[in-house]
């Protein structure tokens, strides 16, 4: 047992009513799910990783001002959403609904970052407007529970996803976004350029553009911003 799984284990109990059932439904969750609660370091370092670049690409403004702060891209104020799969942040119906939308797998297998980013799309505003400093995020987010409107942030998602999926053009470090979705995110016929943005420390050729060149056309960034191309 660890910290946090009651609050995953008690929506379960609550429908499902055969205990051999929750146990095997539990199980099945905790094996094979990617939002799940008491991930290893490495797990939630990935998760964050992937945040940080999809706020970098779809919520701009907030991913400069946190970036500038001291430990602003630990994001701490998320690390709750992602371990309890938001399960202290809404009401048990909207929890369950949105915890179908990530077991659903549609089109990536991160579907819980996207529901994270609608957060920060909607209430992050007065993040960087009141220039809050990383604690001060930490006891604001923390102060939105159970205050949010779940099924608008449940869009926005969905919003956000189907955008995400249209673009001509995807950094090479979202790729992974869907390396765990089967035949893949891009199976319409939708095939999207990956572009290299550069990592610091890191010399050659693009480890994700080179991995990505099977499925994907890969392409040097054309618009500088500072970043390196290949």
């Amino acid at each position: 047992y660890t910290q946090g799984m009651s609050d995953i284990l008690a929506p379960i109990l609550a429908e499902v009513r055969n205990e051999a059932d929750v146990f095997w439904c539990f199980t099945g969750m905790m094996s094979k799910t990617v939002f799940v609660t008491s991930p290893r370091d490495q797990d939630m370092e990935k998760n964050l990783r992937y945040l940080g670049e999809l706020l970098r690409l779809i919520v701009p403004e907030f991913y400069k001002y946190v970036k500038q702060q001291d430990d602003g891209l630990d994001l701490l104020f998320c690390h709750r959403w992602i371990l309890l799969c938001f399960k202290r942040e809404f009401n048990e119906d909207t929890v369950l609904a949105m915890w179908e939308a990530c077991w659903s797998n549609y089109q990536t297998d991160y579907f819980h970052l996207f529901l994270v980013v609608a957060i920060i799309g909607i209430y992050g505003r007065d993040v960087w407007e009141q220039k809050m400093r990383p604690d001060e995020m930490l006891l604001y987010f923390t102060s939105l529970a159970n205050h949010m409107d779940g099924e608008i942030v449940l869009r926005k998602a969905r919003g956000l996803l189907h955008n995400f999926r249209s673009r001509e053009r995807i950094p090479c470090t979202l790729v992974g976004l869907c390396d765990l979705c089967g035949p893949g995110m891009w199976d319409s016929g939708h095939a999207p350029t990956v572009i290299c943005i550069g990592h610091e420390g890191i010399t050659g050729p693009c480890q994700a553009t080179q991995a990505a060149i099977l499925n994907y056309s890969c392409a040097p960034q054309e618009d500088g911003g500072g970043q390196s191309s290949i």
